[in-house]
């Protein structure tokens, strides 16, 4: 059959995770349950540090940034997947399609660059505490998170832009639970060499460069605790940065393997998603207010206020 005897796809059929309708009501409940915490989470998070004088400082104004991030982009993703699991709709539209694709790299894409500049923010608390409140300012802080929301948006063009470049004509249908590039290109009737060597150079930018500099700023930290007289002075920075770390692993590590590593299969490819797209987003709150002491402490100064009546 020639290339314009084919049919222009105006739909994508998103088969999931599984086709066992057992399977797929299991997993309604799971992500459901996973999408409720991950708002209640994010919202609560948000809320204490606009509302909590103790909070007002730079960690927490990127924290506060970051869990925006999340609740945007897990709602970009799960609400979407939860239909085709109880419902026979299992289809979305080219143009919804690109929307989600267009949201998913914005916002996950900022909180890469987030991530990265709350680990340089960690670095100068801990290793140059003196120079610290000079260096990140107010003015500071809001410019470096502008720069993350805008280089979100740019790469998000870019990448939105060449996955969608192609002609997808005939197969339409799309072995994932939502709209990725790797498993839209998979689909297009033309050769992706070129969009996908875009894709990469710019997962280099918004992945690797970030990790690179998470690396360098973790190292000089640990140097730096190790160097401290203290045992609690370790145990506070360690404290402070566990949880970072933490979601810099499930978060990074995920993403890097669906799209920095060459074809992933499939199946793998689909589960590795879950992690980044469903299971980080809920537990960067917990992770956050589970093993911090200051936000603890700022939801139980809010709950025996009640209700705040002011900004």
């Amino acid at each position: 059959m020639s290339q314009t005897n084919k049919t222009w796809v105006t739909e994508f059929l998103l088969l999931g995770l599984t086709d066992d309708p057992q399977t797929q009501l299991l997993l309604f409940v799971l992500f459901l349950v996973f999408y409720l915490v991950t708002v209640l989470g994010n919202l609560l998070l948000i809320s204490l540090v606009l509302s909590e004088s103790q909070l007002h400082i730079p960690m927490y104004f990127f924290l506060c940034n970051l869990s925006t991030a999340d609740l945007c982009f897990s709602t970009t993703i799960v609400p979407q997947a939860l239909v085709p699991m109880i419902s026979r709709r299992k289809f979305i539209s080219f143009t919804g399609c690109a929307a989600q694709l267009l949201f998913i790299l914005l916002f996950g894409c900022t909180e890469c660059a987030l991530l990265a500049v709350m680990s340089y923010d960690r670095y100068l608390a801990i290793c140059d505490p003196m120079h610290y409140p000079l260096i990140m300012t107010w003015k500071v802080c809001i410019q470096l998170a502008l720069g993350c929301w805008v280089s979100g948006i740019l790469v998000s063009m870019v990448d939105t832009t060449f996955t969608l470049r192609p002609p997808y004509q005939g197969e339409n249908r799309i072995p994932h639970f939502f709209c990725e590039p790797p498993a839209l290109l998979a689909l297009a009737s033309a050769d992706t060499h070129s969009s996908q060597m875009a894709i990469f150079l710019m997962g280099v930018v918004i992945l690797l460069a970030p990790v690179t500099l998470i690396l360098v700023s973790y190292g000089c930290i640990i140097m730096t605790v190790f160097r401290m007289k203290t045992t609690s002075g370790r145990l506070k920075a360690f404290s402070t940065c566990g949880s970072h770390l933490l979601v810099v692993i499930i978060f990074y590590g995920s993403a890097i393997i669906s799209y920095m590593t060459p074809k992933t299969a499939k199946e793998q490819g689909k589960l590795v998603s879950v992690f980044y797209a469903v299971i980080t987003p809920m537990l960067n709150p917990l992770i956050y207010s589970l093993k911090n002491k200051d936000v603890k402490r700022a939801l139980r100064s809010a709950v025996i206020k009640g209700p705040p009546g002011r900004f």
